[in-house]
């Protein structure tokens, strides 16, 4: 029994990592007034028949802090990818050149910087939502285990090493929305 309940508890730290790695990646998303190419991250282009990422069909670069640069491969892309960005919705009007597509990312106003600060505790919250419905699960599931044998003791030994877990994840979600709260609010 003591087994099952370190393997459950191993499982419910996997699953808070994993929310915690869906907020980063989330996060990675939302531009904070340079250019980042993680805000492609997500666009899906038709290549011939087959859905695929926009990284998987062209270079795609940031050669300064307010522009990204995206090279199709094939320059037939060109027009299929602008279609994609700006269907897209992440803000920017992609410039076509004939070779390549720049991205240029203006400056970001007070209002617009309250705005992704809004969305970024928004995704934070998401975060510790997902965070605590695993401590749930995993308290739902200790109270089984003591329905089918296991000690009183051992269930509220687990249960506090649940809360414990719980309460990390929870200040590192918060850690990594104050980071880029701060990103975003730097000039």
């Amino acid at each position: 029994m003591e087994e099952e309940v370190k393997l459950h508890l191993e499982m419910t730290k996997d699953s808070m990592f994993e929310a915690l790695k869906h907020l980063e990646t989330e996060l990675s998303k939302i531009r904070a007034g340079k250019a980042n190419v993680h805000v492609l991250d997500g666009i899906i282009v038709d290549y011939y028949g087959a859905n695929t990422p926009i990284s998987q069909v062209a270079n795609i670069s940031a050669p300064d802090p307010k522009m990204i640069v995206i090279q199709p491969w094939d320059k037939k892309m060109i027009e299929i990818i602008e279609k994609a960005i700006m269907k897209a919705n992440i803000g920017i009007t992609p410039m076509n050149d004939g070779e390549m597509i720049r991205l240029s990312f203006p400056p970001l106003t007070q209002e617009r910087r309250l705005s992704l600060v809004k969305q970024v505790k928004n995704e934070g919250e998401n975060a510790k939502v997902s965070i605590r419905n695993h401590r749930r699960e995993a308290n739902d599931e200790l109270k089984k285990m003591k329905k089918e044998g296991l000690a009183e003791d051992l269930e509220k030994d687990a249960e506090a090493g649940v809360q414990k877990m719980t309460d990390e994840y929870i200040r590192k979600v918060d850690e990594v929305i104050e980071k880029k709260e701060k990103e975003i609010m730097t000039i």
